[in-house]
């Protein structure tokens, strides 16, 4: 009976982030209060805040769903046992391409964190999470990097924060505009042919002094 119930409160809690995202995408996430998630869930104020301390909790477990793999994948370029870290950065922001354009709740997610919150009052634990995951990231895109550098597949053109920096905003860039319109371009292609521009300039050799 117990596994039972919590598979039961595993599944409420499913569905209410479900509803949240429906929800932020619709209205927006400083527009939409808690009480219209638990409306929209068939749920009541109390059941979501058993699951959820507040709307930033209940926003980031959203979108934990989807970028926790994704980061996992970025993790993976500073590998010490890595032979190809390069290869690695590739892939994992392929991945996160691919995931974008195959994936509906994957898409409603990335829509809601580019184009649907603002970081305002309630929402700036959301900004700190945010923030620390952007830091984690590029430390990993480093870590990555200079690796690449100490195998001979960097030309030491570019330091490798910056080229870090460079590269996690061309993924953010890539999404970001795609999201205003779909059809505007080919994420996939589009994104494979800068990725892999990006990368190929980091590989030359930096000029003579």
């Amino acid at each position: 009976m117990a596994r039972r119930t919590k598979a039961q409160a595993q599944d409420t809690r499913s569905h209410i982030l479900d509803m949240a995202e429906l929800e932020f995408q619709r209205h927006g996430v400083s527009r939409t209060s808690l009480q219209e998630i638990a409306r929209a869930a068939g749920v009541t104020r109390g059941a979501i805040y058993w699951h959820f301390r507040d709307k930033s909790d209940l926003f980031n477990a959203m979108m934990n769903r989807v970028a926790l793999p994704l980061e996992r994948e970025i993790a993976r370029s500073a590998d010490p046992a890595l032979p190809d870290p390069l290869g690695q950065i590739r892939a994992s922001f392929m991945a996160a391409l691919r995931t974008a354009v195959s994936d509906p709740q994957a898409r409603r997610t990335f829509e809601i964190a580019l184009h649907k919150v603002e970081y305002v009052d309630e929402m700036q634990a959301v900004r700190d999470r945010r923030t620390q995951g952007l830091a984690e990231r590029v430390g990993q895109l480093e870590s990555g990097l200079k690796r690449a550098a100490r195998l001979g597949a960097l030309g030491g053109r570019v330091p490798a924060r910056a080229a870090a920096m460079g590269v996690h905003s061309l993924l953010d860039g890539l999404l970001h505009n795609w999201m205003l319109d779909p059809e505007g371009f080919d994420l996939l292609k589009v994104g494979r042919q800068c990725i892999d521009a990006y990368l190929r300039g980091l590989q030359h050799p930096a000029p003579a002094a």
